[in-house]
């Protein structure tokens, strides 16, 4: 499809993949697409930061590259690698004059046994692809410093091959859930949007565009009690991802109606922290009756 170039035929784009982006979300996303500035997307867990790269890249027809980041991912994880066991096998195959040639060298750290990264695919696929760079927040300093400086020139240097430059830059989208504070560097070379949580109707409409055989009278009650959870002093409050899981957990258990039972039965979709359910057990009749 021809990429929108406007914020409400982004948001439509979007609405087709069953994702319903605010307007300024839709405009930060349409401003990082048109002129090639990283987007990053900071919120509570399960508000449709990650949902949403996803979905642009189905939309806009582009390959997804998700880089996933934890505490002590390096860059040879995200950029390359040497697969050194067929290195290794190509080194025994071969006669010990051959394996000292220089020529032979060469050949053993070049393309054929180079590891393609996400950091590496997404600058070889440039325009092609929506980088996701998922809870940037978890890798160390370190790791951030040098993820400004690859998004800054798009440009890897590989010393025995050379410098790949991508054709044109990704769509990056970073995600943080702020276990840390990001370095100022990194928000001043992104496009910055806060997703929250959305109002009790935009979450009940996002829940029937997302699950479309769910009732409304069930999804209304859903939300309801998702957002009366959140006012619990929970360690991990819902998200609208879980308000999702539950209403698609209740149709599929064929429920109509969100009572005491069905809700003490399927708490396992929404509540994810064993002392978390002791706190909602005690609060189920509150739940099912929209109180």
């Amino acid at each position: 499809m021809a990429e929108p170039d406007t914020v409400a035929g982004l948001t439509a784009a979007l609405r087709d993949g069953a994702y319903l982006a605010d307007r300024g979300l839709a405009t930060a996303l349409l401003v990082g697409l048109r002129l090639h500035r990283p987007v990053l997307l900071e919120g509570e867990v399960g508000v449709g930061k990650t949902e949403v790269a996803k979905t642009l890249a189905r939309v806009l027809g582009r390959r997804l590259i998700r880089l996933q980041c934890y505490e002590g991912i390096d860059t040879a994880q995200a950029l390359y690698e040497w697969d050194y066991a067929r290195q290794l096998l190509r080194i025994r195959a071969l006669q010990d004059h051959q394996a000292e040639s220089g020529e032979v060298v060469e050949q053993l750290f070049g393309p054929e046994f180079l590891v393609e990264r996400p950091l590496l695919a997404a600058v070889r696929a440039g325009a092609g692809a929506v980088l996701l760079v998922d809870e940037i927040d978890r890798a160390d300093d370190e790791f951030e410093a040098f993820l400004l400086e690859l998004l800054s020139d798009f440009q890897v240097t590989v010393p025995e091959i050379g410098t790949i430059v991508a054709p044109s830059p990704p769509l990056v989208v970073l995600t943080s859930n702020r276990t840390r504070e990001l370095h100022d560097a990194l928000k001043r070379r992104c496009l910055y949007h806060w997703l929250g949580y959305p109002g009790a109707d935009r979450e009940l409409e996002i829940v029937l565009v997302r699950e479309p055989g769910v009732e409304e009278a069930l999804a209304r009650q859903v939300v309801a009690a998702v957002r009366r959870l959140r006012e619990l002093d929970l360690a991990k409050p819902p998200g609208v991802a879980e308000t999702i899981d539950w209403a698609r957990m209740l149709r599929f258990l064929g429920e109509d109606r969100l009572d005491e039972r069905s809700a003490g039965d399927t708490l396992g979709a929404v509540v994810k922290d064993r002392d978390d359910l002791d706190v909602v057990r005690a609060h189920l009749a509150e739940l099912a009756s929209g109180g």
